[in-house]
């Protein structure tokens, strides 16, 4: 299958994913195996593909040049949720069928990053579609780039990206997500945070509506005193940190 980017910029899948857990800090999925700043920089000018450019900030993809394969991946999370009803029509099929890519050609390009996030049910499968018109048609296949990272396409355009089980990969930017299984509260606290830091509700939060601020403090103390699970909790914490900033006295 040959997947087209960014109208004029082609890649061919192949048979070999990338072998990277994905990390999740809630804002962005990364797939990558640079531990900070310095490293990521030097990721990116050793790799050709998509990146962030002063004000303009698509989805990063970045290639290797000699194999013209991936060598890592930055998808931001849509801060406008759709609707249950919309969220609801997210194909199940096709499954996801792992799978890597080749650049036809060492060139960058643009990935513009998704405008809408589909959540399921306990946020099990959140995913981040170009637009709600991705629905109106089916997908014609699902390519998992990495460990329960799928990329989604239609008519032969990557049209978004889903992860599978948030929860299990949330971590910290730069850190490693815990290899044991989050707790259920953990899971449902991811719910509570990705509810604040997306549309609607965290626009009630920024114009101070009383029971979205009495969510907000609901949820950072539970997080502060959630025993088990820290590492996630911890990434946690750090998601809604400025939130909590800027509305800790309204």
């Amino acid at each position: 299958m040959r997947l087209t980017f960014d109208d004029d910029w082609h890649a061919t899948v192949t048979g070999d994913p990338l072998p990277i857990t994905p990390g999740f800090s809630g804002n962005c999925v990364d797939i990558a195996h640079y531990v900070d700043v310095k490293e990521r920089e030097q990721f990116l000018l050793e790799t050709f593909g998509s990146q962030e450019w002063l004000w303009d900030t698509p989805d990063v993809l970045r290639f290797d040049p000699d194999s013209r394969k991936p060598a890592g991946a930055e998808f931001q999370l849509p801060g406008e949720s759709a609707s249950a009803e919309d969220s609801a029509r997210v194909p199940v099929l096709p499954a996801v069928r792992p799978g890597g890519l080749r650049a036809d050609q060492v060139r960058d390009f643009r990935l513009e990053t998704c405008e809408v996030l589909c959540r399921a049910p306990e946020d099990a499968v959140p995913t981040g579609l170009r637009d709600l018109d991705v629905l109106d048609e089916p997908l014609e296949a699902r390519v998992g780039i990495a460990p329960d990272v799928a990329l989604l396409v239609q008519h032969g355009t990557v049209v978004g990206w889903s992860l599978t089980d948030p929860a299990r990969y949330l971590t910290q930017v730069f850190a490693a997500p815990d290899p044991n299984p989050p707790f259920p509260a953990t899971r449902r606290l991811l719910t509570g945070c990705l509810d604040l830091i997306t549309e609607p509700l965290i626009d009630d939060v920024m114009d101070g509506e009383p029971a979205a601020l009495a969510r907000l403090r609901t949820v950072h103390q539970a997080l502060q005193t959630q025993r088990e699970d820290r590492h996630r909790a911890d990434a946690m914490l750090t998601l809604i940190a400025d939130l909590v900033e800027d509305y800790r006295n309204w």
